[in-house]
């Protein structure tokens, strides 16, 4: 009876913390319902804390928008272990104020996502660069903020970069997406997406330098020729999807060997294109005999 009792009595805070309940239970809740847990008793804020300070991935893209900027400075003063930081959508409150303390004390990220946060500056470039050099995954879309001299800093401290998105970063001019090459020669995926600065010279250093690029997003890239994408398909055997719609100058005549290496590309071939608008105007498929 003795036993049984003392099950009955039993809650779930009894547990050990650090080995039962934040790995195993508080791990697998999503971040907002953390924030809300920590409001239901000083024990349960204390536990959050102890989650806080041992978490390793923080992703605010999905309460971004309201969140205050108080709390995520709170949430984040005693974590000295992050590897993965995402501020999606957190482009309402995050300044450099709020963010280079947390890049400050967290030397082991991995993975950074700023993408879409208009109010940081180039000091929170500079700072992930100088504090996070075994950064791999880097996210910067939509960063109007980013320079070329920002991005050489960079290139110099994290030549281990896998991958960077550098989509509208309109600043951006070829040397420094050449600098960035030359530095990061590891890298398997790049966006220079939505970028008229960027030309040929940009697309043929990153495919010399960057010779198991396995994604390359060019969307939007209005100055880049056949003459680059040729280079890519003689440099980079590993090259798996090629992003180039709304570049008025790549022709099939490049597009066509990458098609042969099952490279995933985002413009159909100019046939199955005339028979698709076809198709749309005559409100049915017509039959061609392609053997003709």
């Amino acid at each position: 009876m003795d036993e049984e009792g003392s099950w009955q009595t039993c809650h779930l805070l009894d547990l050990p913390w650090e080995d039962v309940l934040v790995p195993h239970i508080l791990s697998y809740l999503p971040l907002q319902h953390i924030v809300s847990l920590q409001r239901v008793s000083k024990q349960f804020h204390s536990l959050v804390q102890v989650y806080l300070a041992n978490c390793r991935t923080f992703n605010f893209s999905t309460i971004g928008p309201c969140i205050p900027k108080e709390a995520f400075c709170t949430m984040l003063k005693d974590n000295k272990v992050l590897q993965n930081l995402s501020l999606q959508n957190c482009s309402d409150w995050v300044t450099d104020k709020e963010l280079l303390p947390v890049i400050g004390q967290n030397q082991h990220l991995h993975r950074v996502d700023m993408s879409g946060c208009a109010s940081l500056t180039r000091h929170s470039l500079v700072a992930v660069s100088l504090s996070c050099t075994h950064l791999q995954h880097l996210g910067l879309a939509h960063c109007d903020w980013v320079d070329c001299l920002s991005l050489r800093s960079l290139a110099d401290h994290c030549g281990g970069l896998r991958s960077i998105d550098l989509t509208a970063c309109r600043q951006l001019k070829d040397d420094a997406i050449c600098y960035l090459a030359k530095k990061c020669a590891e890298l398997k995926s790049l966006s220079l997406a939505v970028n008229a600065n960027i030309t040929d010279e940009s697309v043929e250093e990153v495919a010399k330098n960057c010779r198991g690029l396995e994604q390359l997003d060019l969307t939007g890239c209005l100055r880049v020729r056949n003459q680059s994408i040729r280079t890519l398909a003689e440099y980079c055997p590993k090259l798996q999807s090629l992003r180039v719609n709304h570049c008025h100058n790549v022709t099939e005549s490049s597009l066509d060997p990458l098609r042969k290496r099952n490279v995933v590309i985002d413009v159909e071939p100019p046939l199955p294109r005339a028979l698709v608008l076809l198709q749309d105007m005559l409100g049915f498929a017509p039959f061609i005999n392609l053997q003709i």
